[in-house]
């Protein structure tokens, strides 16, 4: 069964950075596509960033308010995909999921508008961004 589980979250300030993690066990994690979502105090819950599975392209893709200053990756080694943030702001306050996209589905198009295809989900991180 494919499990994912979500470290690293703290609370930073403004302008700060920070890693999460997101350890996948139960199957190899090549052959998924990774998202992180985050979610706000009432807010849905949004897509952050996404790689495609290992044995597609492994090409990344962001959401808008994260461009230029999130970067996703993964560690095939260690079964894990990180998520680096840089020049954290207020806004991006929010509980942070890893997820799988479901078996077949590779790559990553379209993650923002459906998160539906997610079907395994970590259980949150919490990040805090303020002075």
């Amino acid at each position: 069964q494919l499990q994912l589980e979500e470290s690293g979250g703290a609370s930073v300030h403004p302008g700060g950075s920070l890693t999460l993690s997101c350890a996948v066990s139960g199957y190899s994690s090549d052959y998924y596509a990774i998202g992180w979502f985050r979610q706000a105090p009432g807010k849905e819950r949004e897509g952050v960033a996404c790689v495609n599975s290992q044995f597609s392209d492994n090409i990344a893709l962001y959401g808008d308010p994260v461009k230029g200053r999130f970067t996703i990756s993964r560690d095939n080694n260690k079964n894990t995909v990180y998520l680096q943030m840089d020049s954290l702001k207020p806004e991006d306050t929010a509980v942070y999921y890893c997820a799988a996209r479901r078996a077949g589905y590779y790559y990553c198009a379209g993650f923002v508008t459906t998160i539906e295809d997610f079907d395994t989900w970590g259980q949150g991180t919490q990040v805090t961004v303020s002075s």
